[in-house]
């Protein structure tokens, strides 16, 4: 037989997605993959049984059901400032995955690089390679996460450097770029002419002071900038896969045609079901922030209590804990370990960064306070179960 493909050969699976498993197996309290395992807000819900009976049913336009679309479009001004024309800036994708993979193989040649940010998602580095780029990586120094200027242009300033991505709220980190931050940014795409490609699925769950900032909105970047985004987070429907690409007609007619050849659409009956959810009031947002606000302090709280070291999220649900104390020099083995005889699923954290990193995991408190509450229980006797 001949050889697979050199493309992939270097892939694993998902270590989010492989820790779930983990969990599953030991029945683990699962604070690794960052799901809700509570409902979506009970109108998407009560839209979805109308649709289940009504329709739609078969496929929609492929780059994303009209009212659908000018709702994206309606939502995305209001928040951004920035005017967002739905029939030809906006396409609808299976969830952000699709909608990074889409526009990565829209801008990238073979032999491109790309600049990200360490730590970083998991899948930006499969998706630069799947792309044929390479990615150029820039640490974001904890505990603040900050990172150098002078570094940052020392990367985008190297030859064949197409595009930058940006996390904003980060996952795993949970930092917030300011202003002066994204000005940094987009000063430097402006100079070194390259693409800003966002990944912005945690716009809404952000943490007082810190405010969410649109780098589009910035002058001169609507042009150059691709809003990767999606419902999941928002609405609590991480099953759904709807996300989406907002970018200027030039590049959103790229992205259609390889999204069409992709995965050819969204699921018709969950964008009329989600619409529900984009024609929500701004108290809905508000109170989203209360939620998750809530839910942090009382997870963080907890793990104050047990003493323990972590670094507090400005925005996103992640927590990345310090494991230096348990001795352990393979972070994975640590994961399997505290799912086994703990009971709690956490992501170790090497999988998020460039650096050689084995000391801190990943746990994330999207989850019902009683579930939160057990996952602190079982975490108070850590230092008994993993001696």
């Amino acid at each position: 037989m001949k050889k697979l493909s050199n493309r992939t050969a270097t892939f694993t699976d998902s270590v989010i997605r492989r820790m779930t498993r983990v969990a599953l197996k030991y029945d683990a309290i699962n604070l690794s993959q960052g799901f809700p395992d509570f409902n979506p807000p009970e109108e998407i819900m009560n839209r979805l049984a109308q649709v289940a009976k009504e329709g739609p049913h078969q496929y929609a336009v492929t780059f994303g059901a009209a009212n659908f679309r000018e709702a994206l479009a309606r939502k995305q001004e209001h928040f951004s400032g920035v005017s967002v024309d739905p029939a030809s800036e906006i396409v609808v994708t299976c969830g952000s995955t699709e909608a990074m993979m889409a526009a990565m193989l829209s801008v990238c040649n073979p032999g491109d690089k790309v600049v990200v940010f360490s730590p970083f998602y998991e899948n930006y580095g499969a998706d630069a390679i799947l792309s044929g780029a390479e990615p150029i990586y820039v640490p974001l120094v904890p505990p603040a996460f900050d990172f150098d200027a002078d570094q940052l242009e020392a990367a985008i300033k190297q030859e064949e450097v197409k595009a930058l991505i940006l996390c904003n709220p980060s996952n795993p980190c949970g930092k917030v770029f300011t202003k002066e931050e994204l000005q940094i940014i987009s000063d430097l795409a402006i100079k070194y002419d390259i693409y800003v490609i966002t990944d912005e699925v945690y716009e809404h769950i952000v943490y007082a002071p810190s405010q969410h900032q649109y780098i589009s909105a910035l002058p001169g970047m609507k042009e150059r900038t691709i809003i990767c985004n999606s419902l999941s987070k928002t609405y609590s429907v991480t099953g759904w896969r709807l996300g989406y690409v907002i970018a200027s007609p030039e590049i959103i007619d790229r992205v259609k045609k390889v999204h069409d050849f992709l995965t050819v659409g969204a699921a018709a009956p969950l964008m009329e079901a989600a619409n529900v959810g984009l024609q929500f009031e701004d108290s809905y947002y508000e109170k989203l922030q209360e939620t998750y606000t809530h839910k942090r302090d009382l997870f963080l709280g907890g793990l104050e209590q047990i003493g323990l070291n972590f670094t507090r999220p400005q925005g996103a649900y992640y927590v990345l804990m310090d494991i230096s104390e348990f001795g352990y020099e393979d972070d994975e083995q640590f994961c399997i370990d505290m799912a086994k005889r703990v009971g709690v699923a956490a992501v170790p954290g090497f999988s998020f960064f460039k650096e050689d990193v084995r000391h801190l995991v990943r746990v994330h408190f999207a989850k019902q306070d009683a579930t939160l509450t057990a996952a602190l229980d079982r975490l108070s006797d850590i230092r008994t179960r993993l001696r």
